[in-house]
């Protein structure tokens, strides 16, 4: 299905009136917001809802997970990545989001507006406006205020007597996966239980929170405990009085952990996303909590249900992490920890360039996309407290970012790094060279031009051959996408000569070699473009790198293609097209679909070509680029195209191509990776 609805990892209990209620609701709406506090369960109704409603809408069921966002500044970039829309143009992201909606039939679902409200208030407003097709289902503390919006408040579960509430019914769901010795059918465990929930007020969250304890409490210990609680705590100066049982359960979680776990918890609120083990030990540990004692205490805490297990990482809810943000700043540990988050994360970043020319470079591309919230949030802070290290940081994106299609951000932080009062030198030149691939991506080649040159000045200046390298690749980008590749030969065959090194010192040679390659073969200098390319592949193949790689096939498939090899252009297609899919890359996806297109098409597979094709459009959608790759591509397209549809027929061509483009982007490249090459 088309959509990208996150997977539920635990059973959905109850709700049935608030299901049909929501989903009623939909159906006479364009937008509708389910409120209520913290813990409630808005998300987890929302999520069912849209599972339960996929089939209505077309053009796919889309999330957006705002839980991670602490300001306005990075929200529609962050809407834009939940969609997939990796717009290219340097045009305003709120345009290319009303484009891409327009005519579809989608349900859009906001979850955690609370933070973001006023700009969630303001995009979903002017979305509607532009795309009549679009429904908006949001889950927030507050409704939005938007003049169309239905709102339904989100109750706690219900409290009936016996086992037909709902609170009940989810106390023994998670009671069966946390403490399955515990025995809750007699008569006085049963009361019991139904007295616990009406103490928790039916809150879900509350409810698993206290089920947890049962892996070391007995369920009359479990009640007793909360019963002197609810009691005796008095004091509502924390959040409001209505969420009591819920910070209460919290609380009691919070007093039921060890020192060291409570400590853990206050310092895990500085992510921004699901925490690995080892970035937990390097942000976390200091004082009396060690690095070895880490992975062992986020166990305890999984085990708690204070974290959640995420693959080999480990999640917070938004309302915990809020608690541990609390005591955080009670332990006055927030700017130590804050410096240690963005250390860290520079850190990353530094090690991930020295390992791009390695074998562990797609595990590095994979490293910064899981890590992309916290890098964010640690480039923020080093922008307002370090600038120096600011701009060391990122430039180092430059490998990553812009590759895996997060232009509008790339572009935000590096001009706002280079504002800064900073010294010139590598580093400096390195954010020149970063800005500038970013702006040629975008297609605003004069604004990337005068950058270039910038940048070009810089490196004379700096006197190092990283920094001339990484000059005359943003320049040669430039100038090739621009349709100018003589330049483009020039500036990168004259870097290449005076500061390659044997073997290469880095990314910037290689990145220059791939210039010089296209180059060639934009020149009709293909016997030059083939050997360079094989060249580069024997080089990268040497490293285990995948970016050079796959460039060297898209030339070699390219030249397969002009020379009437489509066998041996399809082999080279599917080897870039697997490479760049490693690397999330969905420009050179895009690219590398367009090869196979040629490929299947020169072979007289016109239906498959259509197929290829129709996928490939689904992601120059998404990409919105302004060119579809370098000049010399679009004259090629058309000759591919005309031969496929004389191969397959016009009719079967134009109900291929609309299948695939209709389809999910990565259903249809899906079964185009599964395929194989033809014999």
């Amino acid at each position: 299905m088309v959509g990208n609805l996150p997977v539920m990892t635990t059973s959905f209990v109850g709700r049935e009136s608030e299901l049909g209620a929501v989903k009623t609701a939909l159906t006479a709406h364009r937008l509708v917001t389910l409120t209520g506090g913290g813990g409630v369960g808005k998300s987890r109704l929302a999520l069912r809802v849209a599972e339960q409603m996929r089939d209505a809408y077309a053009d796919g069921v889309w999330w957006v997970d705002l839980s991670n966002l602490y300001d306005n500044r990075l929200f529609t970039a962050t809407v834009c990545d939940a969609v997939d829309l990796l717009d290219h143009n340097p045009r305003d992201p709120v345009e290319a989001l009303g484009e891409w909606l327009t005519g579809r039939r989608i349900l859009l679902v906001f979850d955690c507006c609370e933070r973001v409200r006023e700009s969630t208030r303001r995009l979903v407003d002017e979305l509607l406006r532009a795309a009549p097709r679009l429904t908006v289902l949001t889950t927030s503390r507050r409704s939005l205020g938007v003049r169309a919006e239905h709102r339904i408040e989100v109750p706690p579960l219900s409290l009936d007597d016996g086992d037909s509430g709902e609170a009940v019914r989810l106390f023994r769901d998670r009671c069966a996966a946390a403490a399955p010795h515990v025995t809750l059918d007699p008569p006085a465990a049963a009361a019991t239980v139904s007295a616990i929930c009406r103490r928790l007020e039916g809150i879900p969250l509350a409810v698993e929170l206290a089920c947890a304890q049962l892996r070391e409490s007995s369920l009359a210990q479990l009640s007793e405990r909360l019963g002197s609680r609810l009691d005796t705590l008095v004091d509502e100066t924390v959040w409001p009085k209505r969420h009591r049982a819920l910070r209460t359960a919290i609380g009691w979680s919070h007093e039921l952990c060890s020192p060291l776990e409570r400590l853990l918890w206050a310092r895990l609120s500085v992510f921004r996303a699901p925490v690995e083990v080892a970035d937990a030990q390097a942000v976390c540990a200091g004082g009396p909590l060690g690095a070895h004692e880490i992975p062992g205490l986020l166990e305890r805490l999984a085990d708690q249900s204070v974290l959640r297990r995420d693959g080999a990482r480990y999640r917070m809810l938004d309302t915990l992490s809020e608690y541990g943000a609390m005591w955080l700043a009670e332990l006055k540990e927030e700017q130590t920890l804050a410096r240690l988050h963005a250390a860290h994360f520079a850190t990353v970043l530094e090690e991930a360039e020295s390992g791009w020319l390695s074998e562990r470079q797609v595990a590095w591309y994979t490293r910064i996309s899981d890590s992309h919230s916290d890098v964010r949030a640690a480039l923020d802070h080093l922008i307002a407290e370090d600038p120096d290290a600011a701009l060391e940081a990122v430039g180092r994106t430059g490998l990553f970012w812009p590759c895996c299609g997060h232009l509008h951000e790339s572009r935000d932080y590096l001009e706002r790094v280079l504002a800064l009062d900073t010294p010139p030198g590598p580093s400096r030149t390195r954010a020149l060279w970063a800005l500038g691939i970013t702006l040629t991506l975008q297609g605003d080649h004069e604004g990337a031009l005068r950058v270039g040159q910038e940048c070009a000045d810089a490196a004379r200046q700096d006197g190092t051959p990283a920094s001339a390298l990484f000059a005359a690749h943003t320049l040669g980008l430039t100038h090739l996408m621009a349709g100018r590749p003589q330049d483009a030969y020039e500036v990168s065959d004259h870097a290449l000569i005076n500061h390659s090194t044997s073997p290469p010192s880095g990314a910037p040679q290689l990145c220059c070699m791939v210039i010089r390659t296209f180059a060639h073969s934009a020149l009709g200098r293909l016997t030059e473009a083939y050997e360079a390319a094989v060249g580069l592949r024997r080089l990268s193949l040497q490293y285990g790198e995948h970016w050079a790689r796959s460039y060297a096939f898209h030339q070699l498939a390219f030249i397969d293609l002009l020379q009437g090899r489509p066998h041996e252009a399809e082999r080279n297609a599917r080897a870039m097209l697997t490479s760049k899919h490693n690397l999330n890359d969905n420009l050179g996806i895009a690219l590398a679909l367009d090869l196979l297109t040629g490929a299947n098409a020169g072979q007289g597979n016109g239906v498959g070509a259509a197929r290829t094709s129709g996928t490939g459009n689904t992601f120059w959608r998404m990409l919105g680029h302004p060119n579809h790759g370098t000049p010399e591509l679009s004259e090629v397209r058309e000759r591919w195209e005309t031969q496929a549809r004389k191969a397959a027929g016009d009719d079967a061509y134009d109900s291929a191509f609309r299948a695939a483009l209709n389809d999910d982007a990565e259903h249809s490249l899906a079964r185009v990776l599964q395929g194989s090459p033809s014999s």
